[in-house]
């Protein structure tokens, strides 16, 4: 009778690492399926000879709510120039933009009171 109550909790063991398993390898194949969706460098966009730095990216993150409005009315205007330095000019337009918007400081302050 013991033996059969030993091979029941190891059956049951024995499943919900095959869930596991199964689980882990469903949340492998996400993250591959979804890293192919991952921006990358484009290698026919040239960034050209003076290309938008991270003073340019600053500037461009913190009139980011100005110029989203204008670019619903104009195909002239973008919010996010894409002939850029790379990651300077993505860290000064994420900077800006957290400046402007607020980031997540505002949050953490209020719940303190």
């Amino acid at each position: 009778m013991a033996r059969d109550a030993y091979d029941t909790a190891a059956s049951s063991v024995d499943r919900r690492w095959d869930r596991a398993g199964a689980l882990g390898a469903v949340a492998a194949l996400a993250m591959l399926v979804l890293s192919a969706c991952a921006a990358g460098p484009n290698p026919v966009l040239d960034s050209g000879p003076d290309p938008a730095g991270f003073w340019l990216g600053l500037w461009q993150g913190f009139i980011l709510p100005v110029t989203f409005v204008i670019s619903l009315f104009t195909d002239e205007v973008s919010i996010y120039e894409s002939l850029n330095s790379g990651n300077w000019y993505d860290l000064g337009y994420v900077l800006g933009v957290t400046t402007v918007l607020g980031g997540g400081g505002g949050g953490a302050r209020a719940a303190r009171r």
